[in-house]
């Protein structure tokens, strides 16, 4: 992916891109033969390659609404294109949803930041099954955050859950006020970050038995050491072969996130290129209904970091 730039959408698709300190692959198939899906995903990479943003919604309902709400969300990735703190845009994203839920549409999300210089990657999870991570060091592969109240097995889940529910992690556009958890993990060369929509763990196991997120972590540790560029279809294809309608009843995509080691090096064409897209932006946002321009945040590791990258290492070590 160059520079300023926003890829994605809603509609059916298998493809990889490079982007700053990562390779990412995304497979999404909409439902039946529609031509778009209520599935929608998004990377952005920054003016200067440093900061690379991803995006998996799983938006409610299907078709032309859908699109609609996709090319809203591709506005706001573009316009915090530049932005290493995220925060203000998850928030804006859940106001977004909660000014359409009078029309009934919500949606569960999977925000997340990678920052090369410091190889952290900032993740906030709205509601969204919980993604996975592999960790090419220890050969190990977990699931990422916390799980959610199991109201079968716990009998204070349902109060439990109904108090979390009024404040944070809860699915984008329910309520107008919620607040997000946002969390640092270090990706260290050869980790994957893997996420996915829940047509995966709600298929279900040969005995016919909901896979759930425990058994999709099960059948990623089955598969042991896969190549990245294959780990899609072999999901896929694993969780198709254990029953005869899994993945058949809902959108289905998968998006993986492999740290390669690598810092950002574009040629000086390349950059001349995202420094007259970014001045594009700022000469339309002159107009008041225009999109804004895509500013930098002021984080220390951000606007100072681009110069010295010494500076974006040392103020955005990883916490976690």
């Amino acid at each position: 992916m160059q520079c300023m730039e926003v890829w994605g959408g809603s509609q059916l698709t298998s493809r990889s891109v490079a982007l700053g300190g990562l390779d990412a692959s995304v497979f999404s198939k909409p439902y039946g033969a529609a031509q778009r899906g209520g599935d929608v995903y998004y990377a952005s990479s920054c003016a200067t390659g440093r900061i690379t943003r991803l995006l998996l919604a799983d938006v409610s309902g299907h078709g032309t609404s859908v699109a609609n709400t996709a090319a809203d969300l591709r506005t706001l990735m573009r316009r915090f294109v530049n932005r290493l703190d995220q925060t203000e845009f998850v928030r804006l994203l859940n106001q977004q949803f909660a000014d359409l839920s009078k029309d009934g549409t919500f949606a569960t999300a999977l925000v997340t930041t990678f920052f090369s210089p410091a190889h952290r990657m900032t993740v906030c999870n709205a509601g969204h099954p919980r993604p996975l991570l592999y960790r090419a060091a220890d050969n190990e592969r977990n699931l990422l955050g916390h799980a959610a109240p199991d109201p079968r097995t716990d009998t204070q889940a349902p109060i439990q859950a109904s108090a979390q529910a009024k404040m944070q992690n809860i699915p984008l556009g329910m309520f107008g006020f919620a607040e997000y958890e946002h969390f640092d993990i270090d990706l260290k060369p050869g980790d994957c970050f893997l996420t996915y929509s829940d047509a995966l763990i709600e298929s279900r196991d040969a005995d016919g038995e909901m896979l759930g997120e425990a058994g999709l972590l099960r059948i990623l540790r089955l598969l042991g050491n896969v190549e990245p560029q294959k780990l899609i279809d072999t999901l896929l294809q694993e969780i198709a072969e254990r029953y005869p309608e899994n993945l058949s009843h809902d959108d289905v995509t998968v998006l993986v996130a492999r740290a390669n080691g690598q810092q950002p090096d574009y040629s000086f064409r390349e950059k001349l290129a995202a420094l007259f897209r970014f001045l594009g932006t700022l000469v339309r946002s002159i107009n008041p209904r225009a999109d804004r321009a895509p500013f930098p945040d002021l984080d220390p590791a951000n606007m100072p970091g681009a110069m010295f990258p010494a500076l974006a290492r040392r103020w955005r070590a990883p916490k976690a």
